[in-house]
């Protein structure tokens, strides 16, 4: 426990898992060549930046290094250069090739003498020897025509700057403001594009063949469609977030798929039954055993066969674990494989995939999908149907007021028991008593009172 506890705390200090990725693009640094620096693989990099995983040990020491500010990954070794006389590098020279000059010369090359070299003259050129060279190049030398050489190439030495990685098929940093610190392009080469622009961009080249895809998965041409523009839409509510994204387009495609798959949408009878299946025997007996496969292995296959990406990529999109990916992978190629003879007469995985690949694109691109709608009618639905959710949740908690309040109004202040119903008592004697006179009897006893009474009215016993 010591021990852990104390490798733990002298490890290099690693930034957040986002502020990672900003660094590297910071740097104008793909994944491919932080790999190729710290020794790992591409998929290994892009765990780490989303926090899936972290690095250890040496390799944590070298992917550190390779983020520091001052710092970037030594480029693959250029062939040596010719040897020079002694006295410094001669007109005519080969150019050093390091990103970073002021670090030092390339191998085989003595260092330049030049205390200042960013303000030294062109590539070709050979450097003055004043000791002071910033005041200005020698005599019969053109000066340098670059304002600011440090924002994208060397200076004087002809090194080609590092181009920043695409995130996307229509979205990167030249396209959409990020906000983060990158080098700026020439003003002539970046494109003035706003949100919307950037959002119609990656709507054009990926919506077509996102509803095939869908199509593909649900084998219904009205579903996928509405997948396609219900994702896009959620996209363009979220675009701050979409626009960053490493994977533009992967973002709205797994947004789509999950969509589709939703288990809500068998309760709408337009969505029950799947579209009938293509007429050519081939594509038909295909459309069949995709439709039979479950839903988690037919996204596993189309995502890993169908659009190409690797195993963990395949896997962090259908949040599984990597076993599990390659698992649903294997199962519905032996499906797939016990229908189609050529499928299992492959002779590797990699034939396979391939044999996949062409007919899944194949069945797609003959079916005939609708087109969909232009990115503008896309943007304005969302927004219309953003706008009226709102408005209906705005009137329901409007009217939950109202009734919360007229009932506090007209509920009573204090508890008045209730009275209890009337019932019938049973087991009663009946009354007792002289009955109720007559008519008869109140005449008689009228006329008894009225008449002369020649003794006592009532008869009392004398006592004895």
């Amino acid at each position: 426990m010591t021990r852990s506890t104390t490798d733990e705390a002298a490890a290099e200090p690693l930034p957040s898992p986002k502020e990672r990725r900003r660094l590297r693009e910071a740097k104008s640094l793909s994944e491919d060549q932080v790999a190729a620096a710290v020794g790992v693989t591409r998929a290994t990099v892009r765990s780490w930046e989303t926090g899936r995983t972290s690095p250890r040990g040496r390799k944590r020491a070298l992917y550190a290094k390779v983020l520091a500010p001052d710092t970037k990954p030594e480029p693959e070794p250029q062939p040596e250069p010719q040897a020079e006389p002694e006295g410094g590098v001669g007109a005519g020279a080969e150019p050093v090739t390091d990103p970073e000059p002021a670090a030092g010369p390339g191998p085989g090359v003595e260092p330049v003498t030049d205390p200042e070299p960013a303000a030294g003259p062109g590539p070709g050129v050979e450097p003055a020897t004043d000791p002071e060279p910033a005041a200005g190049p020698g005599p019969g030398v053109e000066p340098a025509t670059d304002p600011e050489p440090a924002a994208g190439v060397g200076a004087g030495v002809g090194v080609e700057a590092v181009q920043e990685p695409a995130v996307g098929p229509a979205v990167g940093p030249a396209v959409v403001e990020t906000g983060r610190d990158l080098p700026a392009p020439p003003p002539s080469e970046e494109p003035d594009f706003s949100p919307a622009d950037a959002f119609d961009e990656l709507y054009a080249r990926t919506a077509p063949g996102l509803v095939r895809q869908t199509y593909l998965l649900t084998g219904r041409r009205a579903l996928a469609l509405e997948s396609v523009e219900r994702a896009f839409q959620l996209a363009w509510h979220r675009w701050p977030e979409v626009a960053v994204d490493r994977d533009p387009a992967g973002w709205v495609r797994a947004a789509a798929y999950e969509f589709a798959m939703s288990p809500w949408h068998r309760m709408r009878r337009t969505h029950r039954r799947p579209d009938a299946p293509p007429t050519e025997p081939g594509r038909r007996a295909l459309f069949d055993a995709l439709l039979d496969l479950p839903p988690a292995y037919r996204r596993t296959l189309l995502l890993y066969d169908g659009v190409g990406l690797d195993l963990p990529e395949t896997a962090a999109e259908t949040e599984a674990s990597t076993p599990a990916a390659a698992g649903r992978l294997m199962t519905a190629r032996a499906a797939l494989a016990g229908r189609f003879p050529e499928v299992a007469e492959a002779g590797s995985p990699a034939a396979q995939s391939a044999l996949l690949h062409e007919r899944l694109g194949g069945l797609a691109r003959a079916e005939n999908v609708p087109a969909p709608r232009p990115a503008e009618a896309v943007r304005t639905g969302g927004e219309n149907r953003a706008r009226l959710w709102t408005r209906a949740a705005i009137a329901g908690v409007a009217l939950l007021m109202v009734v919360t309040g007229l009932t506090l109004h007209t509920a009573p202040t204090h508890y008045e028991q209730p009275i209890s119903p009337a019932e019938r008592v049973g087991g009663v004697p009946p009354r007792g008593g002289p009955q109720q006179l007559t008519a008869q009897d109140l005449k008689l006893q009228q006329s008894l009172r009225e008449q002369v009474a020649h003794g006592p009215e009532r008869l009392v016993p004398e006592p004895r």
